[in-house]
């Protein structure tokens, strides 16, 4: 069960280090696949940090945890927002001219 436990903390620090590269170097932008690879990091490591009692470790992977979590409820509550208000097109006919004229009108809720 130890040997367990040693594979789940050398790969939750493979996960975190794979991740942190690949958004260094450009091969993966930081949004929620990112932020997904580190929260199972620091699972890992708060598991593996326990057994080992390295409470600095637990507590660093605790804080690690709480923001993964809160950047991927943000990013998750940003793409449920519309991304623009609502827009009423007005056309008018002029009639000195009879020229058309179209008047974007924005709705307020």
């Amino acid at each position: 069960m130890e040997m367990l436990w040693e594979v789940v903390g050398w790969t939750g620090a493979a996960a975190m280090l794979g991740a942190f590269m690949s958004v260094s170097m450009g091969w993966l932008k930081p949004g929620i696949s990112f932020q997904v690879v580190n929260l199972f990091g620091a699972c890992a490591f708060i598991i593996n940090g326990m057994l080992h009692q390295a409470w600095p470790s637990v507590a660093t992977n605790i804080a690690w945890f709480l923001i993964s979590s809160i950047a991927i409820l943000r990013m998750r509550a940003k793409q449920q927002q519309p991304l623009a208000a609502p827009v009423e097109v007005k056309e008018f006919t002029t009639t000195d001219t009879g020229t058309q004229v179209v008047v974007p009108v924005a709705k307020c809720a």
